[in-house]
């Protein structure tokens, strides 16, 4: 895969297949060695460093686990380095944010890239596309998708690792959107990509579903210890259970989201509904109607809010007519969850203007950005039926 750069866009694109021999150096080569691999070097206030320490520094764990310096191939692992940073730029490239584009191709420009088999080159197109896809159109991803997965050679293991990799940039991508906007910064230089369209209302409209796995969880009696220890910890964590035993097919990324979720949802009834209104939003754009029938059961405030947010934009901009603070949050949640590339200090003012602080608008918004990770989980490896 061949990193290049298109004329006129200071921006990183890559191909799966290369038209010439000569080595691509990245634009931004430092960008490589940044200390901070997962806010990328990002600078944050004293209090910000204080107050945010215990989430980021798990995140900065699940950078660690699903894009180590080295990534052995064993029969059941598959995923190099290679496929892992082209995933990870992939994402990048989707959501616009600069700093990732150019972090991530620095790491990647100096990785050997697969042979030119045709057999090689279908599996990086397929594992591009559905990269692409997932993050941009989560939608589009269904049983079939996993099918082409599994044809071009990846184990159920890769697929888990896979879809927890672009889950994660996801979140990575959004929280430096959010930094970077309470510095007044801007996030992306250049233009990017469009916007993720909403899902269509249609899937929203038979009632409430539930997940179920679309490939084999890890049976309990063949888990090892470090296995059971992970998913025990996980299945206390309501929005992981369902999950647990399919995740841990790859358990150190199941191991840091929980660690997150744990953090990032206290059940903390002062912010609940809050926390509620965000999930239903990011599962409505995303299209994950499990998510979105498991918020709507978790909604204790105005009864209109979850249909007018099933029935799409018009109905919702009617509702939070008369409700400012709720539209301050469903503002900033869908700029967040469809672009955040566009995000600025613009979305988070008419939150201030009803009364959150930095540090709560903050934490809400990095909460979307982990239910748009745990949305693409449940789109990416299993299917909603009808409870």
């Amino acid at each position: 895969m061949e990193q290049r750069r298109i004329s006129g866009k200071g921006h990183w694109y890559h191909e799966t297949q290369s038209s010439r021999s000569d080595a691509v150096l990245p634009l931004v080569p430092e960008a490589a060695y940044l200390e901070d691999r997962f806010l990328l070097d990002v600078e944050l206030s004293a209090e910000q460093r204080t107050a945010e320490a215990a989430w980021l520094s798990v995140a900065r764990d699940a950078a660690d686990a699903l894009l180590p310096d080295n990534s052995p191939v064993t029969r059941l692992h598959t995923l190099s380095s290679y496929d892992r940073l082209s995933t990870a730029l992939t994402v990048a490239q989707v959501y616009g944010v600069q700093r990732l584009c150019n972090h991530y191709a620095a790491r990647l420009a100096p990785q050997p890239g697969p042979d030119s088999s045709r057999e090689s080159n279908r599996r990086l197109t397929q594992i591009t596309q559905y990269a692409r896809q997932l993050a941009s159109q989560p939608t589009l991803i269904d049983d079939i998708s996993r099918q082409q997965l599994d044809e071009v050679a990846l184990s159920v293991n890769d697929t888990v690792t896979f879809n927890q990799l672009i889950g994660f940039i996801g979140f990575q991508a959004r929280v430096i959107a959010l930094f970077h906007a309470l510095q007044g910064l801007p996030v992306r230089w250049i233009p990017g990509l469009d916007s993720q369209q909403d899902a269509s209302a249609e899937l929203f409209l038979e009632g409430d579903k539930l997940w179920q796995p679309g490939l084999p969880p890890v049976e309990q009696r063949y888990a090892n210890t470090y296995q059971l220890e992970v998913v025990n910890v996980s299945l206390a964590q309501r929005a992981l259970n369902p999950l647990s035993w399919l995740l841990a097919h790859d358990a150190p990324p199941l191991s840091v989201l929980s660690q997150l979720t744990h953090l990032l949802f206290p059940p903390n009834a002062a912010t609940r509904d809050d926390l509620v209104l965000v999930n239903l939003l990011t599962a409505r754009i995303n299209g994950s109607v499990s998510c979105f029938s498991d918020a709507t059961d978790h909604w204790h405030g105005e009864n209109a809010l979850p249909e007018a947010i099933r029935n799409g934009e018009r109905a919702l901009q009617a509702w939070s007519h008369n409700h400012p603070r709720e539209r301050a949050i469903i503002q900033a949640v869908r700029v967040l969850t469809r672009a955040p590339g566009s995000f600025s200090a613009a979305q988070l003012q008419p939150l201030f203007e009803q009364g959150f602080s930095k540090n709560e608008a903050l934490r809400l918004l990095v909460c979307s950005a982990l239910y748009g990770w745990l949305n693409r989980l449940k789109i990416g490896l299993g299917n909603a039926i009808q409870a």
